[in-house]
């Protein structure tokens, strides 16, 4: 009579691993690599690789999904802490204001939902300002710039006002109210600078420097559509007067030559608007003499991030799936996940 013995390998021990049951230790790697790396495939065979664990991309997207709505979950409990504090009209123990100067990003980038099509995930940055040298070679000298560090993320697929509650309060866990000198980037989208109003109304604002030269290259074009060189010499110039903070003569410049009723003459006076909208926000050289960052960069690269993970070939997402595995996607990428992992972790049962 044949008996069964069971035999465990040294990683099945460390990993708790057996009969098919997945330990605290092995889920929490499954659910790590489902946000971290750009498909379940891939997570499934790195543990296979370099675990030496079968688990099918399947059963790491469940896991994903029953942790996932812990993350979001989470993320729903610091937004009503942070709404309860507003409407009290209360920003917690009294602290001094720090010197430390903080700063926010918003950017958006679109996913596929299906039966809804492509729809903006919108992406926040919450971050620390610190200045660092850096090397100018048109003046051979080293200047301090400000950076974007300790940066934290969090992202919602879905409007602006729920996307800015969750914003701020993850700006309130990170003790904004506490910081005296703050900073607010972002695009020309008015949705981003209608939640800054809101929500950060004290603070620095700042249209990110490469989306204002990514206007005046369209007005480039638009002014020369036939002369490549002269369309280019043109640019030229008018970087260096947005740089210097010019953006309203910029405007005026465009505006001055936009007088007809053609499609291009409108969109001419389309990027004039632009400029002059938003003038009080370019101020870029003196921006960066005072050590504030002038490009978005910081959450631009983690909106480009998002895009990796939920805009794979053919990737498309039922709104719940992507919902849970958003937030998982943010505590990584803030480098949060080890931190936060304890309180979204509920034992399976055996």
């Amino acid at each position: 009579m044949n008996s069964a013995v069971a035999v465990f390998f040294p990683l099945d021990r460390q990993l708790e691993l057996w009969d098919k049951h997945w330990s605290e230790g092995l889920a929490k790697e499954a659910v790590w690599l489902s946000g971290a790396l750009d498909s379940f495939e891939q997570a499934e065979e790195a543990l296979a690789r370099i675990g030496h664990v079968a688990m099918s991309d399947s059963t790491i997207w469940q896991r994903a999904q029953k942790w996932g709505e812990g993350f979001r979950q989470l993320e729903q409990q610091q937004q009503n802490a942070a709404n309860r504090l507003a409407q009290m009209g209360e920003v917690g123990p009294a602290k001094s204001k720090s010197a430390v100067r903080m700063g926010v990003g918003l950017d958006g980038a679109n996913i596929h939902i299906r039966q809804e099509g492509w729809k903006e995930l919108k992406v926040g940055c919450v971050f620390e300002i610190e200045l660092r040298p850096i090397f100018e070679p048109d003046t051979g000298e080293w200047l301090e710039q400000g950076h974007a560090v300790n940066n934290s993320y969090v992202a919602y697929l879905g409007g602006p006002e729920v996307f800015g509650q969750r914003l701020w309060a993850a700006a309130q866990q990170r003790g904004w109210e506490h910081h005296y000198d703050t900073q607010a980037l972002g695009d020309g989208a008015p949705w981003i600078w209608n939640l800054v109003k809101l929500h950060f109304y004290d603070s620095l604002q700042t249209v990110d420097y490469y989306h204002a030269t990514e206007h005046l290259s369209s007005a480039a074009t638009l002014l020369y559509p036939t002369k490549p060189e002269a369309a280019e010499r043109w640019l030229n110039q008018m970087q260096t007067q947005l740089f210097q903070g010019h953006a309203g003569q910029i405007a005026a410049t465009l505006a001055q030559t936009a007088p007809g009723k053609t499609q291009r003459h409108k969109d001419l006076r389309t990027e004039a608007d632009y400029f002059r909208k938003h003038q009080r926000r370019m101020q870029y050289l003196e921006f960066r003499e005072e050590g504030y960052p002038i490009g978005s960069g910081m959450v631009e690269s983690e909106a480009k991030q998002f895009k990796a993970r939920f805009c794979g070939p053919g990737m498309r997402w039922s709104r719940a799936g992507a919902e849970r595995l958003i937030p998982i996607r943010a505590a990584i990428m803030s480098h949060q996940f080890d931190a936060l992992w304890p309180s979204v972790y509920i034992s399976p049962p055996n």
